[in-house]
């Protein structure tokens, strides 16, 4: 990721109090997916990331 899209990302979920550790777990899962034929167990994967979020 560029400087500067790394820059507003931090800056954003400073803004509205996100997690940017989460949110870069997210970003990596869905550019995993993204090139597959098939993106079968996306959502799962996803789900994962966020539930493990809530459990901290």
């Amino acid at each position: 990721m560029k400087q500067e899209d790394n820059e507003l990302l931090k800056e954003l979920c400073l803004q509205y109090n996100v997690s940017l550790e989460i949110v870069e777990k997210l970003l990596a899962t869905v550019r995993e997916y993204q090139f597959k034929d098939r993106r079968t167990g996306i959502y799962d994967a996803l789900k994962e990331i966020l539930k493990s979020d809530i459990k901290k």
